[in-house]
């Protein structure tokens, strides 16, 4: 998508609003098999043994039930954001049950998240929200700074966003200290930051 260089909540509000029209003209039958499994290259960026970092996907957000499932049943370890509070820092809490969900509860944010007895875990790669992303790898998040915040403390996690194609601009504003992602998965294609 072609955007005019805007203010972020400006062009937050237009991406939210293509996003859910996206996602609304999608049959059911094709979401429920968009992004079941992550593509061979990404699969290789959370080698077996090591953690994985993903998010509970809102109505509209790009699933990531799909990816758990698989990296749970080949050899990976599972965690999603933990927050004590509205106020309080995101964390990686471990995760184990990604088809019962039954170790997850409702967080502060309105998210599913790990009990604050789970282990506190830093993954080795980290699948992260997104409400638009260019093909170099710069992202434009929710706007509360959470994952940038945790990015910065932890620069050796890979991250990686998954996305609609509807999400993709030619560029977005962003600052020195944004961290660009490693790659952005699509239902159609793998954008690797040299795209």
């Amino acid at each position: 998508m072609k955007a005019p260089m805007a203010d972020k909540p400006s062009l937050r509000a237009k991406l939210r609003a293509a996003r859910r029209a996206h996602v609304a003209a999608l049959p059911a039958s094709t979401r429920a098999l968009i992004l079941m499994r992550p593509p061979a290259p990404v699969a290789a960026l959370a080698p077996e043994g090591a953690v994985v970092g993903l998010y509970d996907a809102g109505a509209n957000e790009a699933p990531t039930l799909g990816y758990a499932r698989w990296f749970y049943e080949n050899g990976r370890h599972l965690a999603l954001p933990w927050f004590a509070d509205r106020e309080a820092p995101m964390q990686f809490r471990a995760w184990s049950d990604p088809f019962n969900l039954s170790d997850l509860n409702e967080g502060p944010w309105g998210h599913l998240q790990p009990s604050g007895q789970a282990a506190e875990v830093v993954p080795a790669t980290v699948f992260v929200p997104l409400i638009g992303f260019t093909a170099d790898g710069h992202r434009l998040g929710q706007g509360g700074g959470h994952y940038d915040r945790w990015l910065a403390a932890n620069p050796q996690v890979t991250p990686i966003g998954l996305a609609w194609d509807v999400q993709w601009l030619d560029s977005l504003p962003h600052e020195p200290h944004d961290r660009r992602l490693a790659a952005v998965v699509t239902p159609t294609r793998i954008y690797t930051g040299d795209a």
